[in-house]
């Protein structure tokens, strides 16, 4: 006899982001969940926090489904917002702080976030924004000096809110909308649910990233979707989080040490300025930084030379690299740790983004949509629970970016016969010089070898003869003395003629986004304003 299965509604048993604090207050709610400045903040501390200002914020008029914006540096506040918008019924606008005021207006207004939180160091621009921004019904601080006029106490709402009921708003539902980077004109909105964040987290916790004794460093910043990945994986094992509010090299170092930090996850350039920090101060270059057992990095591959540097600092640490995008709630590849020695230094595989998380299908296709084989350079697509619900009111964006399931990258790479992919460029930073493609990862890994580099980034920029030339701008390590042709020379010795650089730039910095990438768009804006070609 067949019986009939019981039936339920999908919400009852979805994931939900706020899921791993009801398991840890249920059992362990004197354990410390937050180290922040000194204070240590229990499960149960949190809690109580989290659903007062859940309540706050619904007497203040949020309703289901409604965004509320914040921005902010990283704070335990911060993570309080993380916890407490989904805890009653709302969705996440987590803002770019490194935006222009006209961005942040966009994404306040794109949105229709009905709510701002800001901090200390974002009262003016909150403040100027909010004022133009035609959804925002208030302002909220969430600093630790005097209540700015015109804007509401966030520690007075939490003082005066009754805690209310968690609605576990899950599954499928909108998490939260999170802006790109706005590269070519106005960001869009990334629609990340609660089931994208869980999946792409559970994909770290298969790398036993988070673990109960973890004690996290939010040195990225925490509106990006990376560090909400650490933010859930830390809630459902039970790890402490610990935020860095501002990030510098000895800020970091100081706070690994201050805290007991295990982990942390940074970009290359964020590892090169803990490492020059303790370089430049002899106390804090004698302590090995010897408790950290992951350090994750992103953003762009790390550098031989950079790795030799870090090891000895972080003796007992495996390094770990992430290929992901916003669309793929960050998780695409991992390369893990095991891929950095020497032989595969020798052999290219530290070289590669990795392999396809768990949970994640990858494939590399032609312009008609075809798997090319093996080795051959393509568009990265995955498929996965991770991808993205869509776009923001952009359909159109949408079904160009999702097709029949898998999300198109825009990233050009090829896979090997072992499934390690290897990205050498956006395909829209690729440069097409006398017909030929270059790809600009590769040109930059080869300056990158020379000794007397510290950073470097390689563009096209217009050339009547070749169509784009190549074009490197080179940062040099103190007291390295190097010409344009010792760079070009350097190339030649590791790459074809026609990949090397035509002209070489010297400078003292690059311009990075707030998590450490290097915006070409800006690098390539001055070389193209009297030029038809659209800047990417």
């Amino acid at each position: 006899m067949r019986h009939a299965l019981p039936t339920r509604t999908r919400q009852e048993n979805d994931m939900y982001i706020t899921q791993g604090l009801h398991r840890h207050l249920q059992q362990r709610p004197d354990a410390t969940a937050v180290r922040y400045q000194g204070r240590s903040v229990t499960f149960l501390e949190l809690h109580e926090r989290i659903a007062r200002l859940a309540g706050a914020l619904r007497k203040l008029g949020m309703g289901s489904g409604d965004c509320v914006a914040m921005l902010s540096r990283n704070s335990q506040r911060y993570i309080e917002y993380v916890f407490g918008v989904p805890w009653g019924g709302g969705v996440l606008n987590p803002v770019n702080t490194r935006w222009s005021p006209a961005e942040i207006l966009y994404s306040l207004d794109d949105s229709e976030s009905t709510l701002l939180i800001v901090d200390d160091a974002f009262v003016e621009v909150g403040r100027t924004v909010a004022e133009r921004a035609g959804s925002v019904r208030a302002v909220i601080y969430a600093g630790d000096g005097e209540t700015p006029p015109g804007m509401l106490s966030y520690e007075g709402l939490l003082a005066s809110a009754a805690p209310v009921e968690d609605v576990r708003r899950g599954g499928d539902a909108l998490l939260g909308i999170f802006y790109t980077g706005g590269t070519t004109g106005f960001p869009k909105g990334v629609m990340i649910s609660h089931n994208n964040l869980a999946f792409a987290s559970y994909a770290a916790m298969s790398k036993d990233f988070y673990r109960q004794d973890t004690v996290f460093l939010h040195a990225m910043p925490m509106f990006h979707l990376a560090d909400f990945s650490a933010m859930y994986g830390l809630m459902v094992t039970g790890g402490v989080h610990a935020p860095l509010p501002a990030f510098s090299g000895e800020a970091a170092v100081r706070t690994i040490l201050e805290e007991g930090v295990t982990d942390v996850m940074l970009a290359p350039t964020m590892i090169q300025m803990m490492l020059d920090a303790r370089d430049a101060n002899p106390e804090l270059a004698q302590v090995p930084l010897e408790q950290i057992r992951h350090v994750i990095y992103g953003a762009s591959p790390i550098s031989p030379a950079l790795l030799d540097r870090a090891c000895p600092a972080f003796p007992k640490a495996g390094f770990y690299q992430g290929y992901g995008m916003t669309e793929l709630t960050t998780g695409g590849t991992m390369l893990d740790a095991e891929y950095h020695c020497t032989e595969h230094q020798a052999s290219g595989k530290m070289y590669s983004a990795g392999r396809p998380v768990a949970c994640a299908e990858v494939r590399i296709i032609d312009d008609e949509g075809n798997e090319v084989p093996k080795g051959r350079v393509g568009e990265i697509i995955v498929r996965g629970p991770q991808v993205m619900l869509g776009y923001w009111k952009k359909p159109e964006a949408t079904a160009e970016a999702l097709r029949n399931g898998w999300m198109h990258t825009g990233d050009g790479g090829y896979m090997d016969g072992e499934g390690f992919v290897y990205i050498v460029d956006r395909l829209k930073d690729m440069i097409v010089s006398g017909g030929e493609n270059v790809y600009s990862a590769e040109v930059e890994n080869a300056i990158a070898s020379h000794p007397g580099v510290a950073q470097c980034a390689v563009i096209g920029i217009p050339s009547d003869k070749w169509g784009e030339s190549v074009h490197a701008i080179v940062i040099l390590k103190p007291g390295a003395e190097v010409l344009t042709e010792h760079v070009i020379e350097h190339c030649r010795k590791r790459i074809a003629g026609y990949k090397c650089p035509r002209s070489v730039e010297f400078r003292s910095g690059l311009p990075l986004s707030s998590v450490g990438k290097v915006l070409k768009n800006e690098l390539r804006k001055p070389f193209w304003e009297k030029h038809s070609r659209n800047i990417a």
